[in-house]
């Protein structure tokens, strides 16, 4: 079964690598096709598409790592009729903010959701979540080891210029480092 993880890659990082691993051991996943959000809802991002498609690719060698310039997951998905019945991955925290999402119930329909979640997390949260679903039989749990830091973190500390290369894949470090990418003196417009 296809895996489809999406999101904001600003930048990728350990974690990012981990939950896509955890989830094809958990889950008997295949294929795994990463999807850099262009305009990621509803956060703000200031790194270039594609600068953070780059960083993805590098983050995740060997896999079909695209970029999405749809507004909206489920216009994504409607376009990639191919991805019909996948497995779109998700944290536990974008599973919650779900029923903010426009069409929670159409992604539902095009695609399975698996929800990766770490101790600690409250669990009346997601009940409530998949409680609120059409069809919640097509959504999966799987237990993912907490990682210490997030993408936001990263990008304050490198806009400090402290050294994160034990939160990143080698090769994304060596992309930051060589292009001076969040605060090390990299511009570019896009």
């Amino acid at each position: 079964m296809i895996a489809l993880f999406g999101g904001a890659f600003d930048p990728p990082h350990n974690g990012h690598v981990e939950l896509l691993a955890t989830a094809r051991r958990a889950l008997g996943l295949g294929e795994a096709i990463v999807i850099v959000s262009a305009k990621p809802a509803p956060k703000r991002v200031e790194t270039p598409a594609a600068t953070r498609l780059e960083l993805t690719r590098a983050a995740f060698p060997g896999e079909l790592v695209l970029l999405d310039e749809h507004d909206r997951t489920v216009d994504m998905l409607r376009a990639r009729p191919e991805w019909e019945g996948a497995v779109f991955l998700l944290g536990a925290d974008e599973f919650s903010d779900l029923p903010g999402w426009k069409e929670p119930d159409e992604l539902l329909r095009l695609v399975r959701l698996a929800v990766a979640t770490r101790p600690g997390f409250p669990r009346p949260r997601l009940q409530a979540v998949l409680d609120g679903l059409s069809q919640p039989q097509r959504v999966s749990f799987f237990d993912l080891e907490p990682m210490p830091i997030s993408s936001s973190e990263l990008r304050v500390r490198l806009e400090h210029g402290e050294d994160v290369h034990p939160f990143v894949p080698a090769s994304v470090w060596e992309l930051i480092e060589r292009e001076g990418l969040y605060g090390r003196g990299y511009t570019e417009a896009g």
